[in-house]
């Protein structure tokens, strides 16, 4: 059973990392594409992955989280099909959106499947073995990325195919059926389209200039208190109000959201500079930035003693701080080279993520009653997801703007704010 949820849910985080690398030879393919307008065959995926994740969470409550894991995984296969064929850069955003929609259904609902199989002690053990194949994707990925795009850029989306399919065939025979509430309110659709709306907006505003960045802020501002408005008096609304009264749930998710902004920041701004200051090969790329990653799986699982001694946020604290100390490196030193600029602050970025990601999303997750697993983890990983598309659309701001340490220290202070964020986390009896 672990098997087949860990393929989904690698696939979902594998092809965000995949792409990372691949954006380069997506732009070379699609003459006069723009590094803003390449942005958003990331930051579609992400936006539409976040605003989906809190209904698609209802939807597998309501309806099993089974069939809810087993729709979403053949809707992402189906998208990478479609990503793998695009013919203009558009129409890779469009199937690009459609994949989204399938990751939002599949990730809520496979980590509703693992806590619901696993015992109340042990729970805390899946969410980070869950977070360790994150960490594992993120190792993978860059690789993956840098091989497979060396054949074409395609095959980073036509790879999903045939794992996809081997594990809908697998899934069909061997997932669990956990409890299912059939009586509760269905989950508001529309506003979950403000959501989508509003954070495409808020992404757009911050890439463009002039008057069409006012506009597009100002119709941010509008869509996302809409939103709010809206899920204040809806029954199933897509921002939960009785998790968010949770004492650990709000503030860890609030430091997920700043800490995915230095993530993202920090991962695209690694491949540009391996692509465009040192010219270097999408294989090459990848696997410089892997060593990063590569730390994370182990400290995912290893660091659990240290949260159970000193606390979830003293320990998301510390990987803050020293995630901001890796990406502080490089304004400084990365023009030394790769041993001695590069990848001491892939290092430091990489224990960084591994002590505070699986610690952040631990807390949140493990306040939550069981029968809201899904909805739990949906909410935690949309605020990741938004994160994300504000990390990308900062740098690549920044960088239409500046030189590159300027995006290092956006994203060192992005970085700062989640750790000022981690001291509110509580720590309860029953912490990480």
């Amino acid at each position: 059973m672990f098997g087949v949820v860990v393929a989904g849910v690698a696939m979902a985080n594998l092809d965000a990392f995949v792409v990372n690398v691949a954006l380069p030879e997506i732009g070379e393919r699609f003459a006069g594409a723009s590094l803003s307008t390449l942005s958003w065959v990331l930051n579609a995926y992400a936006v539409v992955f976040a605003a989906l994740m809190v209904p698609a969470g209802g939807f597998a409550d309501r309806v099993g989280a089974r069939p809810a894991y087993l729709l979403g995984l053949g809707v992402f296969t189906g998208a990478s099909a479609a990503c793998a064929v695009a013919p203009g850069v558009w129409f890779l955003v469009g199937a690009r959106v459609v994949q989204a929609a399938g990751a939002a259904a599949l990730v809520p609902s496979s980590l509703g499947l693992l806590l619901a199989a696993a015992p109340p002690a042990r729970r805390v053990a899946a969410v980070r073995g869950w977070t360790a194949v994150g960490g594992v994707a993120a190792a993978l990925g860059p690789v993956a990325g840098g091989l497979l795009t060396q054949l074409d850029w395609r095959w980073a989306f036509l790879a999903n195919v045939p794992i996809g399919a081997a594990a809908l065939a697998a899934g069909a025979a061997v997932l669990p059926r956990p409890p299912v509430r059939r009586d509760g309110p269905r989950p508001d659709a529309l506003g979950a389209a403000l959501l989508t709306a509003g954070i495409a907006a808020l992404a757009l505003g911050i890439v463009q200039d002039g008057w069409a960045s006012g506009g597009a802020l100002a119709a941010a501002a509008v869509l996302l208190a809409l939103c709010a408005v809206r899920s204040a008096r809806h029954p199933a609304p897509v921002i939960p109000r009785g998790l968010l009264r949770l004492p650990a749930f709000a503030p860890a998710t609030v430091a997920s959201l700043l800490f995915a902004v230095a993530f993202a920041a920090m991962l695209l701004s690694a491949v540009l500079w391996c692509r465009d200051a040192w010219h270097w090969s999408a294989l090459r790329t990848g696997l410089a930035v892997a060593p990063g990653p590569l730390m994370v799986p182990g400290l995912a699982v290893g660091a659990a003693p240290l949260a159970r001694r000193f606390g979830a946020g003293p320990l998301a604290f510390a990987g803050c701080a020293v995630f901001a100390g890796g990406v502080l490196w490089w304004a400084w030193r990365v023009e030394d080279g790769y041993a001695a600029g590069l990848l001491p602050g892939m290092l430091l970025t990489g224990v960084g993520v591994g002590l505070a990601l699986p610690t952040l999303i631990g807390a949140a997750v493990s306040a939550v009653p069981p029968e809201r697993f899904s909805t739990g983890s949906a909410v935690v990983t949309m605020a990741r997801q938004v994160g994300t598309v504000l990390g990308v659309a900062l740098l690549v701001a920044v960088l239409g703007r500046d030189r590159f340490d300027a995006g290092w220290y956006v994203t060192a202070a992005a970085a700062g704010a989640a750790a000022v964020a981690c001291l509110a986390v509580p720590r309860p009896s029953r912490d990480v």
